[in-house]
């Protein structure tokens, strides 16, 4: 089944909060507290986006979080990719180790499946989901 991990969801959810509050900082226990997300996991996913320039991080006792990029520019498969590593439904698209390499019968049509995939993650930007 395809479906988001919980650290892109609260990735999401985070981003879609910042970009309600505009230039305002919002706080790892802010966001935590709001939408009962694990601060550990909400605190490592922040630190992430801000490494990768989604979000500035601003140090200091009334510190936090905010919106660096303009997230109409980045579509969905670029932040999941970033976020998780490749987009892809089968093992061996990512990974040639598989023993059924040469021989799968799948191949083609799951690869079809995921070109498809990709294609409707590329036509959908953040902003779509963060409002």
């Amino acid at each position: 089944m395809l479906k988001l991990t919980r650290k892109l969801e609260y990735a999401l959810i985070a981003l879609r909060h910042m970009q309600m509050k505009g230039d305002t900082l919002s706080s790892t226990k802010e966001i935590s507290d709001m939408y009962t997300i694990p601060r550990e996991l909400l605190a490592k996913t922040l630190q992430q986006m801000a490494r990768l320039k989604y979000i500035d991080a601003v140090q200091g006792p009334k510190g936090g979080y905010r919106i660096d990029k303009v997230l109409a520019k980045i579509n969905l498969t670029q932040f999941v990719e970033e976020m998780e590593g490749p987009l892809e439904m089968v093992e061996c698209n990512i990974n040639s180790d598989c023993i059924q390499i040469n021989t799968c019968n799948i191949r083609m049509p799951i690869n079809k499946i995921n070109q498809n995939i990709r294609s409707i993650f590329n036509k959908i930007n953040i902003t779509d989901i963060t409002g």
